[in-house]
């Protein structure tokens, strides 16, 4: 059992989706003892955006034609794609950023996603080739957008679903805390709501 633990957030400690994330993976500890975690900040241990001749590199697709920096960025496409393979379960810390995710989180994704090695193009369409996995993703909000007038900005849930949906996984589990900027009673009953469903998640 592996599971790659993910943090997005761009407020240190301070930040609500890491310490929420945290409390999904010591849950899982308590079920799992055993478990291997391997863990990822991307902010502090930030992953460059897609370019071309970083996309170039995927599926082995490298050598000396390009230099010595862009051949380590290969190394860590590969990386980055073989630790999410090997995972059974993804925690994924992600805070709301404008509606959507972080550009820390959006870089990862992007590194995971090469075809040939989480989905395939076939004649009857994508294939995905990561299933079988459990992604719980632990969303922050500073608003309220899983009912009301805002979810219809909500492009977070729906884009996380879609993207790991294309790799295969079916298996997906959201956890959000809303309400974090509308005042204390408002965060303090967003952050009681989002803990007890983490101790239901899994």
């Amino acid at each position: 059992m592996k599971i790659l633990h993910v943090d997005s957030s761009i407020s240190g400690e301070s930040s609500l989706s890491k310490d929420l994330s945290a409390i999904a993976v010591t849950h899982l500890r308590s079920i799992y003892p055993h478990a291997e975690v391997l863990y990822r900040d991307l902010v502090e241990a930030p992953i460059n955006h897609m370019t071309g001749p970083i996309f170039a590199g995927f599926g082995g697709h490298w050598g000396g034609e390009f230099d010595a920096a862009t051949q380590q960025e290969h190394r860590l496409s590969e990386q980055l794609v073989g630790e999410f393979l090997a995972s059974t379960i993804l925690v994924i810390g992600a805070p709301m950023y404008n509606f959507s995710i972080s550009t820390q989180l959006k870089a990862w994704l992007d590194r995971i996603a090469q075809q040939g090695r989480t989905f395939n193009y076939t004649e009857n369409g994508t294939v995905g080739l990561a299933s079988g996995k459990c992604v719980i993703v632990v969303s922050a909000c500073g608003g309220f957008y899983s009912h009301g007038s805002m979810m219809q900005m909500d492009f977070q849930e729906p884009y996380l679903r879609g993207f790991f949906k294309f790799l295969g996984i079916t298996d997906i589990r959201f956890v959000r805390a809303e309400g974090a900027l509308k005042g204390e009673l408002e965060r303090s009953e967003g952050i009681r709501v989002a803990k007890a469903a983490l101790s239901r998640v899994y």
